[in-house]
């Protein structure tokens, strides 16, 4: 047999394909066998290691405060690959559960508060987490907090520690309450962009930046009211737990230039001197202070993270239940992920709870400054059966509630705000955005023969046809009307009465008490207390949260953990190059415009919106 080049090269060329495959083969499963062991050891390595006494719990609070986390593990890798960071979220129920579960916890001895790295949350959230401090020290407990500085929300937290320090390069910025907003008439102008809003409502001001270079008497008035009773609650509740005198607060900030000079610019000290904190610490400093008062472990003191404790906690999973549907962020229409409300999904989640023998009262949990009127409509009606099917509902209301976010509550046996929840804003409105000038410029000319002067109606490129105009206005009073009417027979009084404290305004919670909006003040627990009333179910029942099933993607992926996507994310961006973040400021002009731009850009000829163009202080 004749030796052939081609066939031997073949050949060699097939054993080194072979080896290769082989190869791949073997480190594939040598990998798939290594996460297999990972998985095993991590469901049954030992179990969870019991604490030791004189245990610190490290509230170590990283991430915005929010009701529900927004997005999931599949969102997360997607946003680190795209060269973000993933955003941190702290759920309000979590820290709650912690604080309670801590407080009765034998082995735990004291709390360290370090809110450092939490970003906002709102005041009545706050508030809550507030409250769960209080519960946690009233079982003798001590509560020590530490920042490097302090902003606004963050003290609101520290304020009811036990013991506030503060590093002394570090400042507690108070600010009050209130914004300037953006207003876009002459941009627009400028753009040739035609904003017609049509609305029902003095004070409904949403639309007020696209059509106005500054808000209304009537905008203005309402802000300046509700930001007033905002900030009274804020002072008062710092000053209370700070035993301070009141007033004590502003006082502060009105005599602040020459407070500071007083204390030649040491915005610490003036903080000492203010006692708003108790003394001026380093972390180390800290650190050493509570090895000495607790158990030495090493060089630091026994402590066990806010993470690692929420860990050891296992929700309890038979018996009678109540049923929590949360309602977080703007409400649309059809279906919408966690962390905001679709008409569709909300409806489906309810529903659920419905449907569901073990569970026998629902509270819904919402934090929302509306949206869309029909999608609101699909939530409260499924409300409505549900206390026709003879199960309970009750209406926590968080940092905001207003006008959709209102809208969803009026089916409840009770309704319950925090003083400080933003809510009311009765009112309805559509905008249209019409660009004839825009195509003017650009020398671009529209023609057609539709069969009825409808047909191009809601043509973006064409003046909004006064025809068309009136009938959205007629359209949205009647929406309106049954807006006033639903809420006169959810609050037991005469649509004439609802008028009077409608008109798209928004109040605070203690506000809207004091008006018959809302039946009682209190807290997220005298809700869950509330329903279990009204259920009768005594003091044995479990809560459990109606949520939209997890993927089994986000399943794999959050039993690695969120770093798995940051390390994904790593890998890919190393090929690609970053262009930087828009100043804030940009970014707020990009987000309120593009609002705009999708309201335009929608299927339906108009929407009617409940949307209170307000959020969480």
């Amino acid at each position: 047999m004749s030796f052939s080049p081609i066939s031997a090269a073949r050949r060699g060329v097939a054993f080194c394909w072979r080896l290769l495959d082989a190869g791949r083969r073997t480190v594939l499963n040598l990998l798939f066998l290594g996460v297999l062991i990972a998985i095993a050891y991590a469901l049954f390595g030992g179990g969870i290691k019991p604490l030791s006494p004189k245990t610190t719990l490290v509230l170590d609070l990283k991430g915005t405060l929010v009701e529900q986390a927004s997005g999931g593990a599949r969102e997360a890798l997607l946003t680190s690959v795209r060269g973000g960071e993933p955003r941190k979220m702290v759920q309000l129920r979590d820290v709650l559960a912690v604080l309670d579960a801590a407080a009765k916890d034998p082995n735990i001895g004291a709390a360290v508060l370090l809110p450092d790295e939490l970003q906002g949350g709102g005041q009545a959230m706050l508030r809550e987490v507030a409250a769960g401090l209080e519960r946690f020290k009233a079982s003798g407990k001590p509560v020590v907090a530490w920042g490097a500085s302090y902003d606004q929300s963050q003290y609101l937290l520290a304020a009811h520690a036990s013991e506030v320090y503060l590093h002394p390069m570090g400042m507690v910025m108070l600010e009050g309450f209130g914004r300037y907003r953006n207003y876009y008439r002459d941009a627009l102008d400028k753009l040739g962009v035609t904003v017609n809003l049509l609305r029902v409502g003095t004070y409904k001001s949403f639309g007020e930046p696209f059509i106005a270079n500054g808000p209304s008497p009537a905008a203005a008035e309402a802000d300046a009211y509700l930001n007033n009773g905002l900030w009274n609650a804020y002072t008062g509740d710092v000053e209370q737990a700070r035993k301070l005198p009141q007033g004590e607060v502003m006082r502060t900030i009105n005599d602040l230039p020459a407070r500071v000079a007083a204390v030649h610019g040491d915005l610490a000290r003036l903080s000492l001197a203010a006692k708003w904190v108790d003394g001026l610490k380093t972390r180390d400093q800290v650190r050493q202070m509570m090895t000495q008062r607790g158990a030495p472990d090493g060089k630091s003191f026994r402590q066990i993270a806010f993470d690692d404790y929420l860990a050891r906690l296992h929700p309890k999973l038979t018996g009678d239940a109540i049923g929590v549907v949360v309602a977080a962020g703007e409400i649309s229409d059809g279906t919408a992920g966690p962390g905001a409300i679709g008409g569709d999904s909300t409806s489906k989640l309810i529903r659920m709870a419905r449907e569901d023998d073990r569970i026998k009262a629902v509270v819904l949990r919402i934090d929302s400054p509306g949206g869309s009127a029909f999608a609101s409509e699909l939530i409260r009606r499924e409300l409505e059966l549900t206390r026709a099917a003879g199960k309970p509902v009750v209406v926590s209301m968080g940092n905001v509630a207003a006008s959709g976010g209102y809208w969803i509550s009026m089916a409840s046996d009770e309704v319950i705000a925090d003083p400080t929840t933003i809510t009311g804003s009765i009112g309805v409105f559509a905008i249209l955005p019409t660009a004839e000038k825009v195509i003017d410029k650009l020398g671009i000319h529209t023609a057609g023969a539709p069969t009825t002067w409808l047909g191009d109606a809601g043509n973006p490129l064409r003046p909004l046809d006064p025809r068309f105009g009136q009938v959205i206005q007629s359209s949205i009073n009647h929406i309106y009307g049954e807006f006033t009417t639903k809420a006169a027979q959810a609050r037991k009084t005469t649509p004439e009465k609802i008028d009077a404290v409608a008109q798209g305004r928004v109040w605070t919670g203690q506000q809207a008490k004091d008006r018959g909006l809302v039946d009682t003040l209190g807290s997220y627990n005298d809700a869950i207390k509330s329903a279990a009333r009204r259920a009768k179910l005594g003091d044995d029942y479990r809560v459990t949260y109606i949520e939209r099933e997890t993927s089994k993607f986000d399943k794999l992926i959050e039993l690695f953990g969120g770093s798995v996507a940051q390390a994904v994310g790593a890998q890919v961006k190393l090929g690609l190059s970053t262009t930087g973040l828009p100043p804030g400021a940009a970014a707020d002009v990009a987000h309120e415009l593009g609002w705009l731009n999708d309201v335009s850009a929608g299927h339906k000829p108009f929407m009617a919106i409940t949307h209170c163009l307000c959020e969480s202080p």
